[in-house]
């Protein structure tokens, strides 16, 4: 089989307004990138206004593991079989991070023959936003050192900045740092550091805002520094919003291309799964809603992370609600969630998939709990037997109730995924029952992380540390109560330590620190070890990347 970039060059695609014609694009409202990608204007999404809304659809998964589940390669083959089954269909993707794609993690433009195309742009600088984001959140941090060095008529206390700097590339050099140095015509030296751009507020903040109005409102309620007799300092207080939102103009217009069959795809924004929702932006899916009859759209990491914060974040704050839910799920990532060593993969072991079960079997109770409809979509790998299956079908059926439907999207497109197409629109236009979350705004901040990790995690209880509890309480003593709760956790297992795999019972979940993210509206709870600014491996990918003598990418993967 060949990889997933020379399938992807030998793909014929069309032109990017042939693309757009197929949901209703006409070509003025087109800013082209080259042939194959375009910008959709903001005048034209303003006009679809009132528009009648086409169901959406969200892809999540079991909890990641080594193995691979392949999230973006299913919603990107379900795409395409929905397509081929007769419903006008467009994909909604994050956009790459430069950071994993010269790290250890590679590109995210799905796999085989279910990729977005053309996948070289996309994994690499694609139109720019990630750029622009950089930019704008540079910029606040330029802003905000100036306005210290000009007399500080704000009083801020510069022992109590939060605004880190940021950059998109794994770099743990700069994770902290000392600046300003250099004398007093350079500022007042403090300690700094920066994080990866896919966890800056201002990305968020992006894929939240409805318009560029909302942008720029959300964008001034960041807070950025606490005064002196602890106040909290806003954006808009040191006058950034303005200009932060004119460098974001041009960004916050949503990346249209093609999936290797030639199907609209979204491609807009990308934050962080754990500091953030780990969502493609609002405005993207809420055009593609406004021209398709079906959106499909993913979450970040396992349905516990993702699609808990894609509810209770992304769909409280928009009134979206899924018609239906795939979770993702593998042969061999389950028989590592029940035991197996990775080199074992390719042994048949009916065993360990039945103790790994264990794992979807609660994320398919946990989505259920929001009262959504849900099927399992298992993607096929070459060394899975028949037998195993089987296997899997039945343990669905028989302790869930839930259909799982064996997928062939990576080898065969769309064509192999339109079992999984068929029963997501049965489910989709069966009955629907109204969205419930998983805690209500009105509780105490504590007490919704008590609700996620009690009633989504399986944990028995949790556990604040001294400070964390402080800053809640602050938190709801300026007034954001209210705010949802972001949850920040390892992606590879239910508790917060990552070695305990399947579903864990009866843990602690351990808050470590808080954040408050006012401009995205939610509060960051930090639960063990995460990590703003990656590092790169011994052997990063960046190592095999080059061009060959053709001039063609070699190594991006």
């Amino acid at each position: 089989m060949p990889s997933d970039i020379e399938i992807a060059r030998a793909a014929t695609l069309k032109p990017i307004a042939e693309v757009a014609a197929k949901i209703g694009i006409p070509d003025e409202a087109l800013h082209n990138y080259g042939k194959h990608i375009a910008k959709i204007d903001h005048g034209f999404i303003k006009s679809l206004d009132g528009k009648s809304q086409g169901k959406l659809v969200l892809v999540t998964a079991i909890s990641p593991t080594p193995a691979g589940e392949g999230k973006t390669t299913t919603t990107v083959g379900l795409s395409d079989a929905l397509n081929r089954v007769g419903k006008k269909t467009v994909a909604c993707l994050r956009e790459p991070s430069l950071g994993p794609c010269f790290g250890m993690k590679g590109g995210a433009a799905g796999g085989g023959k279910a990729q977005v195309v053309p996948m070289e742009q996309i994994n690499l600088h694609f139109t720019g936003d990630f750029h622009a984001i950089t930019s704008a959140h540079s910029l606040a941090a330029a802003l905000i050192d100036n306005h210290i060095y000009w007399a500080n008529e704000l009083n801020i206390d510069v022992r109590r900045i939060h605004w880190r700097r940021v950059v998109d590339m794994n770099d743990r050099a700069l994770r902290a740092i000392n600046q300003s140095l250099g004398g007093v015509a350079n500022g007042f030296p403090r300690e700094d550091g920066f994080d990866i751009t896919v966890a800056s507020e201002v990305m968020a903040v992006f894929c939240l805002a409805k318009d560029l109005a909302d942008l720029e409102a959300r964008l001034g309620k960041i807070v950025i520094a606490e005064t002196r007799d602890r106040k909290p300092v806003t954006l808009a207080q040191v006058k950034a919003t303005g200009a932060m939102t004119v460098l974001l103009k041009d960004a916050l217009q949503p990346n249209l291309v093609q999936t290797l069959e030639g199907n609209p795809a979204l491609i807009h924004g990308g934050p962080f799964a754990n500091i953030a929702h780990g969502c493609n932006s609002v405005i993207a899916t809420q055009t593609g809603l406004k021209l398709a009859d079906y959106v499909v759209t993913e979450a970040g990491f396992g349905a516990d992370l993702g699609a808990e914060k894609f509810l209770d974040i992304k769909c409280r704050q928009t009134g979206l609600q899924p018609s239906a839910v795939v979770i993702v799920a593998t042969i061999r990532a389950l028989k590592m969630h029940g035991g197996v060593d990775k080199k074992s993969l390719a042994t048949e072991n009916l065993e360990a998939l039945e103790k790994g079960f264990a794992n979807l079997a609660r994320h398919v109770e946990n989505v259920r709990s929001f009262g959504l409809p849900v099927v399992v979509g298992v993607n096929h790998f070459f060394q899975d037997t028949d037998a195993e299956h089987d296997k899997l079908k039945g343990l669905c059926k028989e302790k869930l109730q839930v259909e799982a439907i064996t997928c062939k999207h990576w080898a065969d497109g769309g064509a192999g995924a339109e079992g999984l197409a068929n029963a997501v629109v049965k489910l989709a236009e069966g009955e629907q029952k109204p969205l419930t979350f998983a805690y209500d705004t009105s509780a105490k901040l504590a007490d919704k992380v008590k609700a996620i990790a009690t009633k989504l995690y399986g944990a028995s209880g949790i556990s604040i540390d001294g400070k964390a509890a402080t800053k809640l309480a602050g938190f709801e003593k300026d007034g954001y109560g209210d705010l949802p709760v972001c949850m920040a956790k390892t992606q590879y297992s239910f508790s917060t330590d990552p070695t305990l795999m399947g579903a864990p019972s009866g843990h602690t979940i351990t808050v470590r620190d808080v954040r408050l993210s006012a401009g995205a509206g939610f509060v960051v709870v930090i639960c063990g070890e995460i990590m703003t600014m990656p590092g790169l491996p011994k052997v990063p990918a960046a190592d095999t990347i080059r061009l060959d003598e053709n001039g063609q990418i070699d190594g991006l993967f």
